[in-house]
């Protein structure tokens, strides 16, 4: 995973997860969330994104970044157990890197 996209989910995690767990119900669905089949049609079919990494956050919660490399457009969600995905962010610019860690002894 790349620098770029840890930074993006450590930074989500625990916000996201949040989120989804303090507004999310299974009688209630935020009007940024919705089904999880139905999120990543909606990015697929919308703005060409396609999941690029995922994780685990806190009380099970899947952390998914998409983005497109067509446009550069990316997308973070959160999707809780009960199988609701929830926009965590959203940008423009987005750009895959593979970056090594510096060698130890190494300033970064």
């Amino acid at each position: 995973m790349t620098g770029f996209v840890k930074f993006l989910h450590l930074a989500a995690l625990t916000a996201a997860s949040a989120i989804v767990l303090a507004t999310t119900t299974e009688a209630q669905t935020p009007r940024n969330c919705a089904p999880r089949d139905h999120v990543v049609l909606r990015l697929a079919d919308g703005y060409g994104e396609t999941r690029q990494s995922m994780g685990l956050g806190g009380d099970n919660a899947v952390v998914e970044v998409f983005a497109s490399d067509q446009t550069g457009s990316w997308t973070i969600t959160v999707t809780g157990v009960n199988g609701i995905t929830c926009l965590v962010a959203s940008g423009q610019g987005f750009e895959a890197l593979a970056e090594e860690l510096p060698a130890k002894g190494e300033d970064a």
